[in-house]
């Protein structure tokens, strides 16, 4: 299988999964990005799969239903370019021979949903919208900050090797705000350096994997004690009202 992060606008990636043949996409908020990649890559599109309703993830999916025929999957409970087939945490998507698993992660959005496989080349993989970055977390417009916590947390549960396939190359801001909180953690500080030298190169940082993300990402450590003192140190009223996680959110919303 060969995994392409197709770039779109001016941070977005659109996800493509491919055996050779048949392809799917993930979140395809351009179409041109997409068809252009299916006639570099000779391959057809069997499937396309959305995490949420924002535009910067659906804006191409009508073109590319009428380009290619391919079906479209989304979430249950929120607007979508119709007609598709609409999906909840429990069920399951058949594609290039693989079964992909929905998960439930409201936060960013009310009805968010993301596609878990268990074996993707001996590797799982997640795509996973605009709910887990590396080393950040995606704003919460229509959720609360306990059901983005829930959310993390079950996609912190699976394996260490799972592959995390974010849609947005947010990692060196996100990573300058992880800093500000865990100046002292040594995988933080080098997987900085690391990004670093693959943006000056013109590559992307993603995919990450859940086993780094546990290591340096603030919002997966907001119960570690560096997180919550540095959480405290920036509103301590608001970790007593609100949580630790619920105030590292207001603090990347206003960081600069």
């Amino acid at each position: 299988m060969k995994l392409i992060p197709l770039p779109a606008y001016v941070d977005n990636y659109i996800w493509m999964l491919h055996d050779g043949q048949q392809a799917l996409v993930v979140d395809p908020g351009d179409a041109e990005p997409v068809i252009l990649a299916l006639q570099r890559e000779g391959v057809h599109l069997q499937g396309i799969l959305v995490t949420h309703h924002h535009a910067d993830h659906t804006a191409g999916v009508d073109r590319l239903r009428q380009v290619t025929g391919a079906p479209v999957f989304g979430p249950a409970h929120e607007p979508m370019p119709e007609p598709l087939q609409r999906l909840v945490g429990g069920e399951v998507v058949r594609l290039l021979g693989l079964e992909f698993q929905v998960l439930d992660v409201p936060g960013h959005t009310a009805g968010h949903i993301a596609y878990f496989c268990p074996s993707v080349d001996a590797s799982p993989l997640l795509f996973c919208g605009d709910t887990l970055f590396s080393a950040g977390c995606g704003r919460l417009f229509e959720g609360t900050p306990e059901q983005m916590l829930a959310s993390l947390d079950q996609l912190a549960a699976l394996p260490d090797a799972t592959r995390v396939c974010c849609t947005h190359e947010y990692t060196l801001s996100n990573l300058k705000f992880a800093l500000e909180i865990e100046p002292g953690n040594a995988q933080l500080v080098a997987y900085n350096a690391h990004c670093q030298a693959l943006r000056a190169q013109g590559q992307p940082t993603l995919p990450s994997t859940l086993a780094l993300e546990r290591q340096i990402n603030p919002f997966l450590r907001s119960r570690q004690p560096t997180v919550v003192a540095a959480a405290r140190r920036f509103d301590a009223r608001g970790v007593d009202q609100a949580g630790t996680f619920a105030t590292l959110r207001e603090w990347k919303n206003q960081y600069r």
